[in-house]
């Protein structure tokens, strides 16, 4: 065995207050199962819809952001390089989920996964400018958003890290951590 200790990793989950926990690669199907179990611990967890339907749907958003971006990166790969290795492949296909509570009134849904570095830049500053907004200006940039035609290609309209700040408490969260030199760790926290 590799000496992982499930007892001291649910005791950091406890510790850390978080409800449920993803690691791994993230299919359609895997988001879908994930999602019933979320709906069904929140469902006993709160007594508040409005708050159950805005963490599951951040949820829902970070989740299907991830799988987004790395189809859309395997598919860049595949489309530069006809012989990619599967490490290659497999470089982006990986994340972390997880949701929890902050404190009595707050939930926190955060998410994790690789990044090329090339990437980060137009993600960073929208969620620089997206912080500066106050519920007002959050609304006015969603309805802005959603009379913009979508671009080529584009699996989305542009609107999930918008409304996933409206639905937040606080602004928008995000850490960057290098993998190495193409690579960056990309770690987002919303709090509902």
């Amino acid at each position: 065995m590799n000496g992982l200790d499930l007892w001291d990793l649910r005791q950091k989950l406890d510790e850390a207050n978080i409800l449920i926990c993803f690691n791994g690669p993230l299919s359609q199907s895997i988001i879908e199962q994930l999602g019933v179990a979320v709906k069904r611990y929140l469902e006993a967890e709160t007594h508040n819809a409005g708050r159950l339907y805005d963490v599951f749907a951040v949820y829902i958003e970070q989740s299907q952001n991830i799988q987004n971006y790395t189809a859309g990166k395997t598919a860049a790969i595949q489309a530069a390089s006809a012989s990619a290795s599967l490490s290659e492949l497999q470089r982006y296909d990986s994340a972390t989920i997880a949701i929890g509570r902050l404190d009595d009134d707050h939930y926190l849904v955060t998410s994790g996964n690789p990044v090329a570095k090339s990437d980060l830049p137009p993600l960073m500053a929208l969620l620089d400018s997206l912080a500066k907004l106050d519920a007002d200006g959050l609304k006015a940039c969603y309805r802005e958003q959603r009379r913009r035609p979508r671009e080529d290609g584009s699996p989305s309209a542009g609107l999930g890290l918008i409304d996933m700040a409206r639905k937040s408490s606080r602004p928008l969260e995000y850490r960057v951590r290098d993998i190495d030199a193409d690579t960056a760790y990309f770690h987002l926290t919303a709090v509902i």
